[in-house]
């Protein structure tokens, strides 16, 4: 009986090794919108569905990066679904507060770039299996608007 049920394992196994899975990448990180308050940043995902029925997106996690310090992090819960069979996009605005745009002041003042490194948990939920999360991540470096692009 011992035997039957490690071949069962093993099959089943091979068979969930094999199966396709939702695909994802980050297309694009830019300025969004700059307020009073604070500078709202923008990553563009790109999520493939393997499947022929639509995956609700749990929640996607993120942390935004600049000179080796945390610039942003947070989630966003219950952003939508991915289509079926379909590439979907999805925004995730990230909220940078004013005071730590001025302490990264250092690394701009040279360039007049922000160079940053985005690492995102993308959390979906497939039927069976449960919550599968798909890591990604994007280094670059953001070009921020200069006196003459604002007037």
């Amino acid at each position: 009986m011992a035997y039957l049920m490690d071949k069962a394992k093993e099959f089943v196994a091979e068979k969930i090794a094999k199966m396709k899975k939702p695909e994802a990448d980050v297309d694009d990180v830019s300025l969004h919108n700059v307020s009073r308050e604070a500078a709202i940043f923008n990553a563009a995902i790109s999520i493939h569905n393997p499947y022929s029925h639509n995956l609700p997106i749990c929640e996607i996690s993120y942390t935004l990066k600049s000179a080796g310090r945390v610039v942003v992090s947070g989630k966003m819960d219950d952003p939508g679904s991915i289509e079926a069979e379909k590439n979907t996009k999805v925004d995730v605005p990230m909220k940078v507060p004013y005071d730590f745009l001025i302490s990264l002041m250092k690394d701009v003042g040279r360039d007049w770039d922000v160079d940053y490194e985005l690492c995102l948990g993308l959390t979906v939920d497939i039927p069976i299996f449960g919550n599968f999360t798909i890591p990604l991540s994007k280094k670059g470096e953001l070009k921020l608007p200069t006196l003459s692009d604002i007037f």
